[in-house]
C-alpha cells in the first residue's frame, strides 16, 4: 500500500530529475586543469617511501590496476559535475573488485562490499558510476566485444535500479535483515549458466578456506612455543628488522589497548584472552600499497590459539574534498561506522583509534581481523556470462547498503520503471573507461626513465 508519505517521497525522488536530469547521469565531468598523474602522487606524500615502487608497478599493470588505485581521480572528475543530491553512505571506492565474499560472527558466508577506506556521505550515483565503469574496464580485458560490454553494464545497472525499486516496497526491518549470503550470491549471479556457477562454487570454497588458521599457517612458525611473522620481503616485513623496533612495538601496543573501548563488551572479554607477540608491516591492496598497515599477532593460551588483526592506516576520504567535511574526530572511526552502516555484517572485531609515530605524527587506524572467510574473483579472467552475473551481484549489494543509509522512496522514485538511467550508466561507462585507459598510459609513460 503506498501511503501518503510513501508517496510524497517517489514524488521527491522524481522531482530531482529536474537537479539532474536521468540522461545527464551519462556525462563525465572534467576540470580544465585535469592532471590524474599529479593526483596520484599527491597521494605519496605521506607514504612509506620504500613501498612506492611497487605501488606503482602494481598500477602500472593495466588500466583495470589503475583505475583501482585512482579513487581521488575520479573523485575529482565526478566533484567537477552536477550530482542529484540524493544522499546516502558512500562507500567511496565501489569498483567491481572491492565486492567479495566474508564470514559474519554467526559463520554464514556472505557476499558485500569489503572496502571503506573512502566511505563518506554523498550523491548515490557516485558509487554507482564507480561500480558500472570497473565493469566496462573489466569487460575490456577479457576482450569482451563493445555490444556485449554495454549489455553486461546495462543489466548492471538495471539491477541496481529494480534492487531500489523493490527495498522501496519494504519495511525498514526487512531492508536491514535482507543479505547476499551463498545461495543469494549463486541465484543472483545467474546459477543457470554453467561458468557462473563454476565460478561462484570456486570461489565459495576458497573463501571458506582463507580462515585464521590458514592465514597462521602461511605468514607464522612456531618458534619455543610462540607464534612468529615468517618474512616475505616485500609483502611482508616482520618488525624485528626495523629501526626502532621496540618505539613502534610500544605504539602499536598503545594502539591495541585504547582500540579495546571501542569494541562492544563482549569482544573486549574476548580479545582479553590473547596477548600480542608479535608484529609486522604488510602491503595490502593497490592503490594503499605505501599506507601503513601493520599485523598484529595475538596468541591465546598456546601456539595453537591464536588469531591476526590487522590494523590499517585511515586517512580522510578522498570523497571530503569535494563533499561536506568529515563529522568524525578520527578517519578511523569514519571507515568503522561506515562500514556498519553499509555491510550486512562486520567483522567480529571491527573497531578504530588513533595513534602517535615514533615520528610525532598523530595517524588514524581501523583494525578487524586479517582474514575471515574472504574470498573474491579476479575480474579479469571472467568468462563473459560470469561477469554478468558477478555485475549484477555487485549491483544488488551496492543498493542494498544504499537503501539502508539513504532515502530508498526517493532513490526509486528517481530512478523510475524506464530503462533512462540504465542507458545513462552504460554510456558513462564506456566514457569513463575510454578516460581511464588514457589515464593510464600518461600514468605509465610518467614512470618512463627521463620522464619529468
Amino acid at each position: 500500500m503506498t501511503t501518503p508519505e510513501r508517496a510524497a517521497r517517489l514524488a521527491a525522488g522524481a522531482d530531482a530529475r529536474t537537479r539532474l536530469p536521468l540522461e545527464a547521469l551519462a556525462e563525465v565531468g572534467q576540470r580544465a586543469d585535469r592532471d590524474p598523474v599529479r593526483l596520484v602522487l599527491r597521494q605519496e606524500d605521506d607514504r612509506i617511501a620504500d613501498l612506492l615502487p611497487l605501488r606503482h608497478e602494481r598500477m602500472a599493470a593495466s588500466s583495470f590496476a589503475f583505475y583501482r588505485g585512482t579513487a581521488l581521480v575520479m573523485a575529482d572528475d565526478l566533484g567537477a559535475s552536477e550530482h542529484s543530491g540524493l544522499s546516502v553512505q558512500l562507500c567511496g571506492d565501489a569498483h567491481a573488485a572491492n565486492f567479495g565474499l566474508f564470514g559474519s560472527p554467526e559463520r554464514r558466508l556472505l557476499f558485500d562490499l569489503n572496502d571503506f577506506d573512502e566511505t563518506h556521505p554523498g550523491p548515490f550515483e557516485w558509487d554507482v558510476k564507480r561500480l558500472v565503469a570497473s565493469i566496462e574496464l573489466a569487460g575490456r580485458a577479457i576482450d569482451l566485444p563493445t555490444k556485449a560490454r554495454r549489455r553486461v553494464v546495462r543489466r548492471a545497472a538495471r539491477e541496481y535500479r529494480r534492487a531500489m525499486l523493490r527495498f522501496s516496497t519494504m519495511s525498514e526491518l526487512e531492508v536491514w535483515y535482507s543479505h547476499a549470503d551463498v545461495d543469494e550470491a549463486i541465484r543472483i549471479a545467474r546459477s543457470d549458466r554453467s561458468t557462473a556457477q563454476g565460478v561462484a562454487t570456486t570461489t565459495i570454497k576458497q573463501a571458506r578456506r582463507r580462515s585464521q588458521l590458514r592465514s597462521l599457517q602461511k605468514l607464522t612458525t612456531v618458534v619455543d612455543g610462540e607464534r612468529r611473522f615468517l618474512p616475505d620481503l616485500p609483502l611482508v616485513q616482520p618488525l624485528s628488522g626495523f629501526p626502532g623496533a621496540e618505539q613502534i612495538t610500544a605504539v602499536l601496543t598503545t594502539l591495541l589497548d585504547d582500540y579495546r573501548a571501542t569494541l562492544l563488551p563482549d569482544r573486549r572479554t574476548l580479545l582479553a584472552h590473547y596477548r600480542l607477540v608479535d608484529i609486522a608491516l604488510k602491503v595490502v591492496g593497490v592503490g594503499s600499497v605505501g599506507t601503513r598497515c601493520w599485523i598484529l599477532l595475538m596468541q591465546g593460551v598456546d601456539a595453537d590459539d591464536a588469531i591476526i588483526l590487522q590494523a590499517k592506516e585511515a586517512t580522510s576520504s578522498v570523497l571530503e574534498a569535494y563533499l561536506e567535511p568529515c563529522t568524525f574526530e578520527q578517519h578511523g572511526e569514519r571507515v568503522v561506522l561506515g562500514q556498519r552502516l553499509m555491510q550486512a555484517a562486520s567483522d567480529l572485531m571491527l573497531g578504530w583509534q588513533r595513534a602517535r609515530g615514533i615520528d610525532g605524527v598523530e595517524r588514524d587506524y581501523y583494525l578487524r581481523q586479517l582474514h575471515d572467510w574472504k574470498g573474491g574473483v579476479t575480474l579479469e579472467t571472467l568468462q563473459p556470462d560470469a561477469l554478468d552475473g558477478y555485475g549484477q551481484l555487485c549491483a544488488w549489494v551496492l543498493a542494498r547498503a544504499h537503501a539502508r543509509s539513504g532515502d530508498r522512496f526517493a532513490l526509486a522514485g528517481y530512478l523510475g520503471e524506464e530503462r533512462t538511467a540504465d542507458e545513462a550508466f552504460a554510456d558513462f561507462a564506456s566514457s569513463y573507461a575510454d578516460l581511464a585507459e588514457r589515464d593510464h598510459a600518461a600514468f605509465v609513460a610518467s614512470l618512463a626513465p627521463g620522464a619529468s
